[in-house]
């Protein structure tokens, strides 16, 4: 049903790479947080092929919301190598890609502010896509729940009927687990796309 509001999920390419980030919290007078854990899952031939999770020492200190979120405390973060130190290797990971987000206009915005603290170069990348904006009109066609961002990623696993990564961790959210969880969504709603009914 609505098939043809999932159009631009049926053109993509067969391989990707869907990123996910965990925070110190929510954008505020001081400006953006701080990403505690970066995830990335490499999808290859429209299967997951490779999940990895970065882990990077937050210069703010985590909120107490942020932590009930992730789990992580600020005496764990104090422990991580530091975004910069790390930043060759996700860089690897994103170039000539293709990069999914569900809630892009957060999490790749993050992702660019700490790219320009740190005076670090972005690869060449294909360009950036929010499943989460994507997914809206085909989610209001069916009277899901919707806020101004879109339907959320909890949302679509259970509608869709894709396994739940984060029962594992009684609800816990982590950037490298979402990562998976996003990119599993995403292939369900591609093959719904293709599909002559939902």
């Amino acid at each position: 049903m609505y098939k043809e509001l999932l159009w631009i999920f049926t053109q993509l390419p067969d391989d990707y790479i869907v990123l996910d980030t965990e925070t110190t919290g929510l954008p505020d007078e001081n400006g953006s947080p701080d990403i505690v854990t970066l995830g990335i899952t490499v999808v290859r031939n429209r299967e997951i092929a490779e999940s990895v999770e970065f882990k990077t020492r937050p210069q703010k200190n985590i909120s107490e919301e942020a932590q009930s979120i992730h789990g992580i405390t600020n005496e764990q973060a104090a422990e991580f190598e530091s975004f910069g130190a790390q930043w060759d290797q996700i860089a690897e990971y994103l170039k000539d890609q293709l990069i999914v987000i569900h809630n892009a206009s957060f999490d790749w915005l993050i992702l660019l502010d700490h790219i320009a603290r740190y005076g670090l170069s972005m690869p060449k990348i294909q360009g950036v896509l929010c499943s989460q904006k994507a997914a809206i009109p085909w989610a209001q066609a069916l009277n899901l729940p919707c806020s101004q961002r879109g339907p959320s990623l909890d949302t679509l696993t259970k509608v869709l009927g894709v396994e739940d990564l984060r029962a594992e961790t009684n609800g816990i959210h982590g950037a490298g687990i979402d990562s998976q969880q996003a990119a599993q969504v995403i292939e369900v709603v591609r093959r719904n796309g293709n599909m002559d009914s939902i």
